[in-house]
């Protein structure tokens, strides 16, 4: 079973408010962020299609997937990938499932740390502050990129492509050893009123339960 932090490692910002934005070169880059930031923190739920294509640097190879994605605040986030293989990850509160069912098999965590998660994905859920964890500058293109300002072998940078209304539209994630997860999202649904129970997994009485590396048995 591929790491679900691997998968979680993709890019968005929804965040505290910013402090001024400097004048000078960082000033385009501050304004932009505080853009994006004003869009999340006005966002109840969402909902959109995601592409992810996962570049392994060591290997030189890429697996690209396909899914959903739903996002309610406080704290509920599920993935739903259908291509190349069906599998869902969900986070409710302190409540990680990861199930394969095609494999029949799932991991589930009843004591999950969300402080876990980079803050490349935090902000999905409202939380982090850019300023605080990131150098922020303008990439190419007018793409918002942030660097992390304490080491962090989960994000050595991160991408953010951003629409004109403050929507991210793609992001991209490099971690410390050169893997590369970008994601493109599409068909952006906002304040659409999703439901608690549209994150709820409900896992077959004969699933197979995985255990975390390292678990007692």
């Amino acid at each position: 079973m591929r790491s679900w932090t691997a998968l979680l490692a993709a890019g968005l910002a929804a965040l505290p408010a910013l402090a001024a934005p400097p004048d000078g070169p960082a000033a385009p880059a501050h304004a932009l962020a505080r853009k994006v930031q004003g869009r999340y923190a006005r966002t109840q739920d969402l909902e959109c299609r995601f592409v992810q294509t996962y570049t392994y640097a060591g290997l030189g190879r890429r697996q690209v997937s396909r899914g959903r994605l739903l996002v309610k605040k406080p704290g509920r986030m599920r993935w739903d990938y259908e291509e190349p293989s069906r599998k869902t990850i969900s986070v409710v509160g302190s409540r990680l499932v990861q199930w394969e069912p095609e494999a029949n098999q799932a991991y589930v965590d009843d004591r999950f740390d969300a402080t876990a998660m980079s803050a490349a994905v935090t902000f999905l859920l409202g939380k982090g502050d850019l300023e605080k964890e990131f150098e922020i500058s303008m990439g190419e293109g007018g793409a918002l990129v942030l660097v992390p300002r304490k080491p962090d072998p989960r994000v050595e940078s991160v991408t953010l492509t951003v629409g004109p209304e403050g929507e991210v539209t793609a992001t991209r994630v490099v971690d410390g050893s050169g893997n590369a997860n970008e994601i493109a999202f599409s068909d952006l649904k906002r304040n659409a009123g999703l439901a608690d129970a549209d994150f709820d997994v409900k896992l077959p009485r004969d699933v197979h339960r995985v255990e975390a590396p390292g678990a007692r048995r």
